[in-house]
């Protein structure tokens, strides 16, 4: 698969306790499933050659025999697939057991990766059976072959850099250091689990918790394969409970007690970068010596099967929305809290619009000043009505602020800005730049003179999405004293309103849902008949996309063309690739251009894991070009 997935997945075969010949069958049958579904990495659970629920059984010859013959069995199956097996059996090696990771690729045995942590208390006793790998790696022979014997090996795709594999076993993973740090400090981008954990009330809850604590520490693609329901149930239950994780999010869960074969895409390449961000890619300084084992993990076929949201700004479910927004909505309100006390100002000073961006900072002052115990009386609200300006957003501005209880003050900048025009000589009936970007200036003007007036702050209102366009007029709404909204998205300005008009209720709540079903417009031309003509998105198109890409360009730095396939399949029938890449051209070009602008923001919070701070998360000179990135965007397109 393009673009860094590698596509992967966890099988839990239906097995016979102590019958290798029956349980290579099955396992040989998830081979051929795999493949069938693109897979290029595929993971068993522990023992599943012989069973984990053996017990004395393991000290059999026999058992052990017919283990090496099953795998035999495997390996053949996996001559013509290109495809990285690990599978799990008994192994014998210089009179000692090992519980084992057999690692199968192309019809061969890459190496066999022993256990290192072996459990033994409570319903486990491993250590009767088996002896813990406490040793160096070493060579053994299989069939005439020598394999790598040891747990310091990394697989690795010969096409794909970032396709690379390391696993520990069961027990390793719920150890205080578990092995598969070490691989990732390594290099390793994906760990392959083998387990055979049994269930008991509770358990696939930390069990789910282990997996995503390890995957999001190590900033790696986490494969678990549990052992299922073909154990024996003398005094346990298996519930082969497979998991996917991928940088601590889970990408596929199988349900308890099914079995069967999961599978999803782990994207090594988005996982590569992250290291590299944090830095912890830098193995400078680690004295790992692991062995590289090469293989041929071939190209998966097949679509994406993993989700790909449309709002990778808005969190799932409607408990995550309610959850996350009430955190955001705080972190702002004490960002804006802290400022007022340290500078010593009285009040605060805003510009209502009766538009998204201006109702969602007045909500977050006044909790700021609820949390601070101040009067809502010292939020000055000011609406000023120019040209554009609607009689529905004028009325819902005033409605807002009465409601809210703050101070309101109506200021029409009408005859200032025709002043100017004058002083400027502007022809008024030029309605172009100059026309528009008069108002937004005098605004601001407007609202930095009250705010001297009465010792106060002026409360920026643009968003994250208006920066990353440059969508603010230069020294107008593009200047304020701190900024609330400066790292909030305008996909999530939307449901962080809907969160407070549901909290709030009443009265505000009807006029906050207008403003929600209001058209996003500066308001800087004249309305006709009444209705707002000048829509920011038929401008610079949907802030749907355009934060979608702001998302993955910025958070991930995914080039073009992978965005662009992304965003195929979240806006899948909802946009045409062809507006799709017009409005990501339109993306990068205002980005580049617009840099000026965010050079010199005034300060605001941070709320999420995206930011445009100059100070902070981003730093980009103003006069960097976009060529190198719509070229990639070009040569996607004539594919």
């Amino acid at each position: 698969m393009k673009y860094g997935f590698v596509k992967v997945a966890a099988a839990t075969p239906e097995i016979r306790v102590a019958d290798p010949a029956y349980n290579a069958r099955q396992i040989v049958s998830l081979i051929r499933e795999a493949a069938e579904a693109g897979v290029q990495l595929l993971v068993f659970p522990e023992l599943c050659i012989t069973g984990y629920t053996c017990g004395d059984l393991f000290n059999q010859r026999v058992l052990t025999e017919g283990a090496e013959k099953a795998l035999e069995t495997i390996i053949s199956a996996t001559k013509s697939l290109k495809m990285l097996v690990f599978v799990g059996l008994p192994f014998m090696v210089g009179g000692a057991l090992y519980n084992c990771a057999a690692v199968v690729s192309a019809g061969n045995v890459l190496a066999l990766i022993p256990k290192t942590y072996l459990p033994n208390y409570g319903e486990f006793y491993e250590r009767r059976n088996f002896v813990p790998f406490r040793g160096v790696r070493q060579t053994v022979v299989w069939h005439g072959k020598e394999i790598p014997f040891g747990i310091d090996i990394l697989f690795c795709d010969r096409t794909q850099k970032n396709f690379k594999v390391a696993a520990e076993i069961c027990e390793d993973l719920w150890v205080s250091l578990p092995p598969s740090s070490k691989h990732c400090l390594a290099g390793a981008c994906i760990v392959a689990n083998l387990s055979a954990s049994n269930e008991t009330a509770g358990k696939a809850e930390y069990r789910r918790l282990l997996v995503r604590s390890q995957s999001a520490k190590t900033i790696s693609g986490y494969i678990y394969a549990d052992a299922g329901e073909g154990e024996s149930t003398t005094d346990l239950v298996f519930a082969g409970h497979n998991i996917i994780a991928e940088n601590g999010a889970i990408l596929s869960e199988n349900n308890l007690i099914s079995g069967g074969l999961i599978v999803s895409e782990i994207d090594v390449d988005k996982l590569a970068f992250e290291r590299n961000r944090v830095h912890t890619a830098d193995l400078s300084d680690q004295p790992y010596d692991y062995l590289r084992v090469e293989f041929d993990g071939g190209a998966s076929c097949g679509e994406l099967t993993r989700k790909v949201s449309a709002y990778p700004f808005v969190p799932d479910g409607d408990a995550s929305v309610s959850e996350r927004a009430e955190l955001i909505l705080t972190m702002q309100a004490a960002g804006l809290k802290k400022r007022l006390k340290h500078t010593g100002s009285s009040c605060a000073v805003l510009g209502i619009s009766g538009g998204l961006d201006s109702a969602l900072a007045l909500l977050v002052t006044v909790r700021a000043f609820s949390e601070w115990k101040q009067s809502r009386k010292n939020i000055v609200a000011v609406t000023m009505p120019c040209f554009g300006t609607t009689e529905k957003t004028l009325q819902n501005s005033l409605k807002l602020m009465s409601a809210l209880g703050v101070t309101a003050q109506t200021v029409s900048i009408r005859d200032t800005v025709l002043q100017h025009f004058k002083d400027i000589s502007h022809d008024e009936s030029q309605k172009n730049i100059t026309y528009e970007n008069a108002q937004a200036r005098v605004r601001t003007l407007v609202l930095m003179d009250i705010a001297n007036e009465r010792n106060g702050l002026v409360i920026g209102t643009g968003d994250l999405s208006e920066l990353a366009l440059g969508w603010a007029t230069y020294n107008g709404d593009h200047m304020s004293m701190y900024g609330v909204n400066a790292s909030v998205p305008k996909t999530l300005v939307k449901h962080l309103i809907s969160h407070e008009a549901k909290r709030l209720g009443g009265e505000i709540e009807t006029i906050l849902t207008d403003i929600l079903n209001t058209e996003i417009s500066p308001e800087l031309l004249p309305p006709e008949c009444g209705q707002i003509v000048q829509k920011t998105e038929e401008l610079v198109g949907p802030y749907e996309l355009h934060d979608f890409y702001l998302y993955y360009a910025l958070r991930w730095g995914f080039p073009p063309e992978k965005i662009l396939y992304l965003a195929e399949i979240a806006f899948q029938g909802a946009y045409k690739t062809e507006t799709l890449v017009h409005w990501l051209k339109n993306f990068y070009k205002r980005f580049f251009a617009q840099q000026f602008k965010r050079s010199c923001l005034p300060d605001g919070v941070k709320v999420g894991s995206v930011s445009l701070s100059p100070r902070g998360d981003w730093r980009m000179p103003s006069d960097a070009v976009a060529r190198l990135w719509l070229e990639r965007l070009e040569n996607r397109t004539k594919e």
